[in-house]
Protein backbone atom coordinates (compact mmCIF):
# COMPACT_ATOMS: atom_id res chain seq x y z
CA UNK A 1 0.00 0.00 0.00
CA UNK A 2 1.60 3.19 -0.96
CA UNK A 3 1.40 6.39 1.58
CA UNK A 4 1.79 9.98 1.58
CA UNK A 5 2.88 11.97 4.45
CA UNK A 6 1.03 15.79 3.05
CA UNK A 7 0.94 18.81 5.45
CA UNK A 8 -2.33 20.21 6.60
CA UNK A 9 -2.61 23.86 4.84
CA UNK A 10 -6.16 24.64 6.24
CA UNK A 11 -8.47 23.13 8.94
CA UNK A 12 -11.85 25.10 9.88
CA UNK A 13 -15.44 24.16 10.79
CA UNK A 14 -18.40 23.67 8.54
CA UNK A 15 -21.12 22.59 11.12
CA UNK A 16 -21.06 22.39 14.90
CA UNK A 17 -19.27 18.84 14.16
CA UNK A 18 -17.91 18.75 11.04
CA UNK A 19 -14.88 19.86 10.09
CA UNK A 20 -12.97 20.49 6.57
CA UNK A 21 -9.39 19.37 6.16
CA UNK A 22 -7.11 21.17 3.15
CA UNK A 23 -3.85 19.50 2.14
CA UNK A 24 -1.01 18.71 0.62
CA UNK A 25 -1.94 16.90 -2.86
CA UNK A 26 1.20 14.28 -3.26
CA UNK A 27 2.81 14.78 -7.31
CA UNK A 28 1.04 12.31 -9.44
CA UNK A 29 -1.87 11.14 -7.23
CA UNK A 30 -5.28 11.47 -9.34
CA UNK A 31 -8.84 10.34 -8.51
CA UNK A 32 -12.18 10.65 -9.82
CA UNK A 33 -15.14 12.33 -8.46
CA UNK A 34 -16.83 10.08 -6.02
CA UNK A 35 -14.06 8.14 -4.93
CA UNK A 36 -12.11 7.99 -1.39
CA UNK A 37 -8.50 7.45 0.15
CA UNK A 38 -8.05 6.33 3.61
CA UNK A 39 -6.24 8.81 6.44
CA UNK A 40 -4.17 8.33 9.27
CA UNK A 41 -2.89 10.93 11.17
CA UNK A 42 1.30 11.19 11.28
CA UNK A 43 1.45 10.26 15.04
CA UNK A 44 3.45 7.45 16.01
CA UNK A 45 0.02 6.02 18.31
CA UNK A 46 -1.86 7.17 15.45
CA UNK A 47 -0.51 6.32 12.03
CA UNK A 48 -1.80 2.68 12.14
CA UNK A 49 -4.91 3.90 12.35
CA UNK A 50 -6.43 4.28 9.01
CA UNK A 51 -10.04 5.42 7.96
CA UNK A 52 -12.16 6.11 4.63
CA UNK A 53 -13.00 9.63 3.90
CA UNK A 54 -14.42 10.93 0.51
CA UNK A 55 -12.23 13.68 -1.53
CA UNK A 56 -14.70 16.79 -1.59
CA UNK A 57 -12.06 18.57 -3.86
CA UNK A 58 -11.56 18.60 -7.94
CA UNK A 59 -8.74 16.27 -9.17
CA UNK A 60 -7.41 19.23 -11.23
CA UNK A 61 -6.80 21.03 -8.30
CA UNK A 62 -3.38 20.82 -6.87
CA UNK A 63 -4.76 20.61 -3.27
CA UNK A 64 -7.13 17.57 -1.67
CA UNK A 65 -9.68 18.37 0.32
CA UNK A 66 -11.71 16.07 2.83
CA UNK A 67 -15.45 16.81 4.82
CA UNK A 68 -15.09 15.23 7.96
CA UNK A 69 -17.25 14.75 11.21
CA UNK A 70 -15.74 14.96 14.13
CA UNK A 71 -16.85 12.29 16.79
CA UNK A 72 -16.20 13.68 20.28
CA UNK A 73 -18.10 11.57 22.20
CA UNK A 74 -15.22 8.53 22.45
CA UNK A 75 -10.77 8.85 21.92
CA UNK A 76 -10.92 8.24 18.21
CA UNK A 77 -9.61 8.96 15.17
CA UNK A 78 -12.02 11.53 14.05
CA UNK A 79 -11.12 13.09 18.14
CA UNK A 80 -8.24 13.40 17.52
CA UNK A 81 -8.67 15.18 14.12
CA UNK A 82 -10.79 17.75 15.56
CA UNK A 83 -7.81 19.25 17.26
CA UNK A 84 -5.61 19.04 13.96
CA UNK A 85 -4.70 22.09 12.66
CA UNK A 86 -3.08 23.96 9.96
CA UNK A 87 0.74 22.96 9.89
CA UNK A 88 0.28 19.48 11.40
CA UNK A 89 0.97 16.26 9.23
CA UNK A 90 -2.10 13.45 7.61
CA UNK A 91 -0.83 10.19 5.95
CA UNK A 92 -2.75 9.66 2.76
CA UNK A 93 -2.83 6.22 1.39
CA UNK A 94 -4.40 4.68 -1.77
CA UNK A 95 -7.30 5.51 -3.94
CA UNK A 96 -10.43 3.67 -4.03
CA UNK A 97 -14.44 4.01 -4.21
CA UNK A 98 -17.54 2.53 -5.95
CA UNK A 99 -19.18 5.94 -6.49
CA UNK A 100 -19.06 6.52 -10.05
CA UNK A 101 -21.05 9.41 -12.09
CA UNK A 102 -23.33 6.86 -14.86
CA UNK A 103 -25.09 10.02 -16.23
CA UNK A 104 -28.09 12.50 -14.96
CA UNK A 105 -29.98 10.71 -11.77
CA UNK A 106 -31.71 11.16 -8.37
CA UNK A 107 -28.90 11.45 -5.88
CA UNK A 108 -29.89 10.45 -2.19
CA UNK A 109 -27.86 11.32 0.85
CA UNK A 110 -28.03 10.89 4.52
CA UNK A 111 -26.08 13.25 7.07
CA UNK A 112 -22.06 13.07 5.85
CA UNK A 113 -23.32 10.36 3.16
CA UNK A 114 -23.18 13.57 0.98
CA UNK A 115 -19.42 13.49 0.96
CA UNK A 116 -18.84 11.77 -2.02
CA UNK A 117 -21.15 13.71 -3.88
CA UNK A 118 -19.94 17.36 -3.26
CA UNK A 119 -17.19 16.43 -5.82
CA UNK A 120 -19.42 14.99 -8.58
CA UNK A 121 -21.48 17.99 -8.26
CA UNK A 122 -18.59 20.37 -8.35
CA UNK A 123 -17.08 18.74 -11.51
CA UNK A 124 -20.81 18.46 -13.00
CA UNK A 125 -21.41 22.44 -12.21
CA UNK A 126 -17.67 23.62 -13.25
CA UNK A 127 -18.34 21.41 -16.74
CA UNK A 128 -22.06 22.89 -17.37
CA UNK A 129 -23.50 19.03 -16.93
CA UNK A 130 -25.68 19.26 -13.87
CA UNK A 131 -28.60 19.34 -15.05
CA UNK A 132 -30.72 17.05 -14.49
CA UNK A 133 -30.07 15.80 -11.33
CA UNK A 134 -31.63 16.31 -8.47
CA UNK A 135 -30.86 15.94 -5.02
CA UNK A 136 -32.56 14.39 -1.54
CA UNK A 137 -30.83 14.76 1.25
CA UNK A 138 -31.57 13.93 4.78
CA UNK A 139 -30.11 15.22 7.96
CA UNK A 140 -31.61 15.60 11.97
CA UNK A 141 -31.91 18.98 11.74
CA UNK A 142 -30.70 22.12 9.72
CA UNK A 143 -27.47 22.54 11.79
CA UNK A 144 -26.52 19.35 10.42
CA UNK A 145 -26.45 20.30 6.95
CA UNK A 146 -23.40 20.40 4.95
CA UNK A 147 -21.97 23.02 2.83
CA UNK A 148 -25.89 24.52 2.44
CA UNK A 149 -25.22 27.60 0.70
CA UNK A 150 -23.28 26.26 -2.08
CA UNK A 151 -25.42 23.03 -2.40
CA UNK A 152 -28.24 25.53 -3.62
CA UNK A 153 -26.28 27.51 -5.81
CA UNK A 154 -25.10 24.34 -7.73
CA UNK A 155 -28.14 22.60 -7.92
CA UNK A 156 -30.85 25.67 -6.88
CA UNK A 157 -34.61 23.87 -6.79
CA UNK A 158 -33.11 20.76 -7.35
CA UNK A 159 -31.83 20.54 -3.87
CA UNK A 160 -34.71 19.08 -1.40
CA UNK A 161 -33.90 18.76 2.34
CA UNK A 162 -35.42 16.71 5.19
CA UNK A 163 -35.17 16.97 8.77
CA UNK A 164 -35.73 14.04 10.86
CA UNK A 165 -36.08 15.87 14.21
CA UNK A 166 -36.97 19.00 13.10
CA UNK A 167 -40.21 20.81 11.24
CA UNK A 168 -38.96 23.52 8.99
CA UNK A 169 -41.07 25.41 7.13
CA UNK A 170 -41.32 24.59 3.46
CA UNK A 171 -39.09 21.57 4.15
CA UNK A 172 -39.75 17.57 4.68
CA UNK A 173 -39.32 17.06 8.14
CA UNK A 174 -39.87 13.20 7.33
CA UNK A 175 -37.60 10.32 6.90
CA UNK A 176 -36.81 8.91 3.40
CA UNK A 177 -39.16 6.04 3.36
CA UNK A 178 -40.95 3.87 0.41
CA UNK A 179 -43.81 6.27 0.63
CA UNK A 180 -42.17 9.13 0.46
CA UNK A 181 -40.33 7.67 -2.85
CA UNK A 182 -43.29 6.89 -4.31
CA UNK A 183 -44.84 10.68 -3.91
CA UNK A 184 -41.21 12.12 -4.96
CA UNK A 185 -40.30 10.05 -7.91
CA UNK A 186 -41.91 9.56 -11.18
CA UNK A 187 -39.48 7.65 -12.64
CA UNK A 188 -37.65 4.94 -11.32
CA UNK A 189 -36.01 3.93 -14.56
CA UNK A 190 -33.00 6.28 -13.94
CA UNK A 191 -29.81 6.31 -12.42
CA UNK A 192 -30.12 6.09 -8.13
CA UNK A 193 -26.77 7.51 -6.27
CA UNK A 194 -27.26 6.47 -2.75
CA UNK A 195 -24.79 7.12 0.46
CA UNK A 196 -25.12 7.14 4.14
CA UNK A 197 -24.69 4.62 6.79
CA UNK A 198 -25.12 0.72 5.89
CA UNK A 199 -28.90 0.69 6.77
CA UNK A 200 -29.70 4.09 5.25
CA UNK A 201 -28.09 2.75 2.20
CA UNK A 202 -29.58 -0.60 2.51
CA UNK A 203 -33.09 0.18 3.40
CA UNK A 204 -33.35 2.90 0.38
CA UNK A 205 -31.83 0.72 -2.11
CA UNK A 206 -34.21 -1.71 -1.07
CA UNK A 207 -36.77 0.56 -1.82
CA UNK A 208 -35.81 1.63 -5.17
CA UNK A 209 -35.29 -1.75 -6.95
CA UNK A 210 -38.92 -2.98 -5.64
CA UNK A 211 -40.57 0.14 -7.09
CA UNK A 212 -39.21 -0.58 -10.54
CA UNK A 213 -35.22 0.10 -10.29
CA UNK A 214 -32.60 -1.86 -12.30
CA UNK A 215 -30.07 -3.03 -9.66
CA UNK A 216 -27.69 -1.97 -12.10
CA UNK A 217 -28.79 1.77 -11.76
CA UNK A 218 -28.48 2.33 -8.43
CA UNK A 219 -25.28 3.06 -7.43
CA UNK A 220 -24.30 3.20 -3.60
CA UNK A 221 -20.58 2.42 -1.61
Amino acid sequence: MNNYIVKVLEAYNVTHDVRCFVVEKPAGYHFIPGQATLISINHPEWEDELRPFTFTSLNEQDYLEFVIKIYNDHEGVTNILGGINAGEELIVHDIFGAIHYKGPGVFIAGGTGITPFISIFRHLYRNNQLSGNKLFYSNKTSADVILEEELHLMLKNDFVKLFTRENVPDYFGSRIDRNFLIRNIANFRQNFYICGSHEFVVNISGYLVSLGAKPDTVVFE
